[in-house]
This record gives C-alpha cells, structure tokens and sequence, in this order.
C-alpha cells in the first residue's frame, strides 16, 4: 500500500492538527497528558504516512533506526530523573540541528550529481546549514553547562561580540559565494563557522540564563527542521518545525519576561556568576545572622494555622520530595488547614518543571496556583513553607538596585507572617545570588535533604 496525492496530503493535515492540539493541550496542567497523547499520535501518524509513499522504496535502514531509536529513546525515558530533563531536552536539540545539516550536506550531493540544484534550492540548503550548525554545538554547550561538565559561569572575554558579528557576516559571505558560483567549498566553510558561532554565542551565557538558552534552541530547532522540509519538499515538516519554532519563541519570551530580561540581553551577554545549583557563592557556609527551627516547630505552627503556602522548587526535585509534600499537605488539610501550592514560571531551571512534579504526586490541579494568582494570598499566610525555591523567593530582586537578579518577578514569600525554608546548606540559587529572605526576622531555616524533611514533618503531624 502506497499513499499518494489527496491522501497524503490528507494524512499530513490530520498529522498537523494533531500536533496544534498537542500544543493547546500543553497549556494547562489539566490537559497536558491528553496533549501528549495527541501530539504522539500525530507523530505516528506522519511517520507511518511518510514510509508509505513512493519515494521510499527500501525499509531496511528505515526499520533498523526506528528499532534502535525507539529502544534508547525508551530507555531514557525509564531512567531519566525530572532533574535531567533540561539538559535532555537541549541534547535532543542538539540532533534536530545535526540532522538538518546532514540532510542539506546529503541533498547537495545528490542533486548535484544529477545536475537538478537550483538557486532557491541552494539558498535552503544554506539556511539549512547554519541555523542548524549554530542549534547543534548550541545545544551541546547548554547541555554541558546544566549537567556540570562545562562551567556555568559566563566565559567572556574582550571583542567576543566583534568577532561574533565578523564571523556571520564572513558566514554570509560564504553563502552568497555559494550560491553564485556553486563551490561546495564554500557551504562546509558555512558549516564550520557556524558550529564554531555556536560555541561563541552560549559560552558567555551564565547558569541564571540557562533554561531561556534551552527554549530558544529549541526555537533554532524548530526552524532547522523547517529548513529541512522545503530541502525535502515536506510540507508536514515545514508545518511542524515552523509549530515548534514560533511556539519556542513564544516561551523564551515569556520567560525572559519572567525573569525581566529582554532575549537579546541573554544572547549578547552573560549573567549569573553561579555554577548551578551545586556552587558556592557568598556566604555559602555562613549561618551568621540566619536563625534556624527544628521540624517540631514548623508543624507546631503549621498544624495550628489557618492557611499555608507551600512553594516547591529545584530542591524538592533534586530529593524528589514531591510525595511527601503531598502527604504533608493532605494531613494539614485533614486539620481544617487551607494548603496553597505556589508556582513561579521558571522554578526547577525549566517551565512546568514543578506543575510537572506535583501532578505525578496526584497534588490536585486547583491547589496549584501560578505566581501572578498566588502572590496577594501571602499577606494572609500564617505560613509559607519553601522546599529548595531560591532565586524566586529572592526579595533582592525588589529591593536591591546592585543585585543580578534586580527587576526579576518574585514570589512575595517574604510578605508571609512565617517562613520555613527548607534547605541543604547555605549554598546560593542558581544564579550564584545570596538569598535575603534567609536574614529576616520572620524566616528560619530548617536544614536538612527535602526529602527526609517532609518525611519527618509528616511523622509530627501524625503525631500531633
């Protein structure tokens, strides 16, 4: 059986929708695993479609990576921590740019042996080329910064920007040489420029910086594989790779926005001296001025309160703290306790990394609140209990003009009658910033792993 003309065309619009869909259900927690489900199916669908039409004419090689894509792919999936889905997600980034330089390298050859390259062919397989050279080692070097194997300070040094500009309009150059004069020459000078401005524009990006990096590769992405299917002649490619590209773009946005950074800011310049969650900062070891609370006095209070908050972040998912949470939460609300979970958009290094935590606990959707709901509720918290969320809870980033995150949107934790932070050490955020939330008079620290923590509090609670 082999598809042809209207239903092709048909199976791929069917394809398309499916993947709108996806998108649209990925916008609330509530329909995120029915937009998954849509999105797969659509996948299916077009990958099914696709090896059905005349143009393919042999499976071997076709079954042979199907088998073995789908063999690792379910292995990660089975292995991978939520704490390592960003820097996943940047590696998966990192194949959709290899792929589409492979493809343009792979087309030219063909074609030209076959003497049918055209201008508008030459100049998408240019585009091609470098969108997904720069995606490529982009990719990579983001997914070295989050896992720790490059560090994530900013690496800047003096005319990194001259440079930057000299070398894609030198890249430039090379493609219009390529298009007038056909030298193939020319297009892997593309490519090797690219890859190496790839390198050049995330080196200088700090850790703080990190997960807005993630989804404008995956905006590069998006647009590589777009390239990829007017090189192909795929429409269904085209369609899903200009879906990923806006949709991408959309969320660096919005999270820049989060943060109060413009996009360009992050692109042309580093910010955030922290290593990531692991590194030192000011102070990292000094408890001076930080009173602390044993577990018994948090559910003292926390038991006798009227509402709590709780607000989640990288330190609840690095302990996987998120079932005792729940526990927690469910015990005080037995009590008559209102329990308020609080969101920041980008909590955890990545968006909906937290929403994503707290639905596998079966933590219910209308207990989760998003910062802009949230916020006017901790006047009128008896307390807020902070499981490892640092920069977001930050007051610096309201009132302290000097500091790197000034201006950055937060969770008004400290505006709570009492906070309980629960912590492993002094160490900073991400962003490498002294949290002053620690210094107040209405903050006590509880030190100790999330995890363990809850556990022990839920025990008290028990108890009580």
């Amino acid at each position: 059986m082999q598809l042809t003309g209207d239903y092709l065309a048909l199976a791929y619009l069917v394809s398309a929708t499916l993947f709108i869909l996806g998108l649209k259900g990925l916008t609330h927690p509530a329909s995120a695993r029915r937009g998954n489900y849509y999105a797969m199916f659509g996948m299916l669908l077009a990958i099914v479609a696709t090896v059905l039409t005349p143009a393919v004419r042999s499976y071997d090689f076709i079954i042979a990576g199907v088998v073995l894509g789908a063999t690792i792919g379910t292995l990660i999936a089975l292995k991978i921590r939520m704490t390592a889905m960003p820097q996943l997600v940047a590696a998966l980034h990192s194949f959709v740019g290899l792929t589409a330089v492979l493809v343009a390298v792979g087309t030219y050859l063909t074609h030209s042996r076959t003497g049918t390259l055209s201008t508008v062919l030459m100049a998408e397989l240019f585009i091609g080329t470098f969108i997904g050279a720069i995606t490529f080692t982009g990719s990579l070097v983001a997914f070295g910064k989050l896992q720790g194997i490059i560090t994530g300070k900013p690496l800047i040094f003096r005319g990194q920007h001259i440079l930057n500009l000299l070398m894609a309009l030198l890249m430039i150059g090379l493609g219009i040489q390529f298009l007038l004069h056909n030298q193939f020459d020319a297009l892997l000078a593309v490519i090797a420029l690219a890859l190496a401005l790839g390198i050049l524009l995330i080196v200088p990006i700090g850790g703080a910086d990190m997960p807005v990096v993630v989804s404008m590769l995956n905006s590069y992405s998006g647009w590589a594989a777009a390239a990829t299917g007017f090189t192909l002649g795929n429409n269904l490619l085209i369609i899903t790779g200009a879906l990923v590209g806006f949709s991408g773009a959309i969320l660096s946005y919005i999270m820049s926005k989060a943060m109060n950074r413009s996009i360009s800011s992050i692109v042309l310049g580093g910010f955030g001296g922290g290593e990531g969650a692991t590194g030192a900062g000011p102070g990292a070891d000094n408890t001076k001025g930080v009173k602390t609370a044993a577990v018994e006095d948090a559910v003292f209070l926390m038991a006798n309160a009227s509402k709590v908050i709780i607000v989640p972040g990288y330190g609840m998912a690095v302990a996987q703290a998120q079932h005792a949470l729940k526990e927690l939460a469910d015990i005080l609300e037995s009590k008559g306790v209102t329990v308020h979970f609080a969101i920041h958009p980008v909590a955890g290094r990545m968006p909906g990394h937290m929403n994503v935590l707290l639905a596998e606990a079966d933590v219910p959707y209308d207990h989760v609140f998003e910062m802009e709901d949230i916020n006017p509720e901790f006047t009128t918290a008896d307390v807020a209990l902070v499981v490892g969320a640092n920069d977001v809870t930050n007051p610096a980033a309201k009132s302290d003009k000097a500091s790197p995150i000034y201006g950055m949107p937060i969770l008004d934790v400290y505006k709570a009658r009492q906070i309980f932070f629960i912590k492993r050490s002094m160490n900073p955020g991400y962003s490498g910033v002294e949290n002053q939330l620690f210094y107040q008079d209405n903050c006590s620290l509880v030190f100790g792993d999330a995890k363990k923590v809850c556990e022990k509090m839920v025990v008290e609670l028990k108890a009580a």
